[in-house]
């Protein structure tokens, strides 16, 4: 089976590095091509197997499976580019949110296949979210799966729960290392201790607490009781973490982004009805 990556963007880059690592497909077998060039260079220079093409319709034409890695405006045009090239015996992947696997099947042929990574799928861990369309085979539904339980747990998921699915898998470790990062600033402000450590100390505790988690030695409300003893000093800051109303912050947070991702499908809508008319 031959792959073939448009983009290699932050997620497509990413993507091409777990396959790679995770041992889901062998170098060789893998074209890439982006706008840019020299970001797809870049990646050869790290993996001098790769191929690359700068025809995008010559890649699609050596693929089994094909990777869509653009930005979600970018998609339709790059559909329209590429869909007189795809076979039915072809499978195109989305990587985006706000593009259904439906909209998808009325501009292509082929099996269609929605799957959200997670930059956690660098490391061979976390979450890949995928929908299948009503077209796709149950040959290609089979080879994802296998392929990317190499990079981490595939998960199949509805198109209604999509944005959130992806806020938590996605989303979550950029939201997760910004209040890291805030806790951090606060023991060095508030303290003595120095960045470098408190840094050290946060991270390894990060970890330590997810392999508690990965290992199911405590559920997340386990935990907490665990470690909050009545009347002692853990259970002083989950006074102020209450009293600040943290829940509201992330409902604010799920609103902000459910606000963008229904932008962004209403100009996508337009897209694809506009090509269908």
């Amino acid at each position: 089976m031959h792959i073939g990556i448009i983009g290699t963007g932050n997620m497509g880059t990413i993507l091409t590095e777990a396959l790679i690592n995770g041992k889901a497909v062998c170098e060789k077998n893998i074209s890439i091509t982006n706008r840019t060039i020299e970001k797809a260079n870049r990646l050869k220079q790290m993996y001098p197997n790769l191929h690359i093409e700068t025809d995008i319709e010559q890649l699609v034409e050596k693929s089994d499976l094909i990777f869509l890695c653009t930005k979600p405006l970018d998609i339709h045009p790059v559909l329209t580019k590429i869909k007189d090239r795809l076979t039915r015996d072809q499978c195109l992947v989305s990587i985006t949110s706000p593009i259904s696997v439906e909209q998808l099947e009325t501009v292509v042929p082929c099996s269609c296949v929605r799957a959200i990574p997670s930059i956690t799928n660098r490391a061979l861990s976390g979450v890949c979210l995928l929908t299948f369309g009503e077209k796709c085979t149950d040959v290609w539904k089979n080879v994802m799966i296998g392929l990317l339980s190499h990079i981490g747990k595939p998960v199949i998921i509805d198109q209604q729960i999509t944005r959130v699915a992806s806020d938590i898998v996605s989303c979550g470790p950029a939201f997760f290392s910004y209040l890291l990062q805030k806790f951090i600033d606060a023991a060095v402000s508030e303290t003595n201790i120095d960045k470098e450590l408190a840094t050290k100390l946060a991270a390894d505790m990060f970890i330590g607490m997810g392999m508690l988690i990965e290992k199911k030695y405590y559920t997340f409300p386990e935990l907490q009781k665990k470690v909050t003893v009545r009347g002692g000093i853990t259970g002083e800051g989950i006074n102020v973490l209450e009293e600040s109303a943290v829940e509201d912050i992330f409902r604010k947070i799920f609103r902000a982004t459910h606000n963008k991702f229904d932008r962004e499908i209403n100009i996508i809508k337009n897209q694809f009805e506009f090509h269908n008319v």
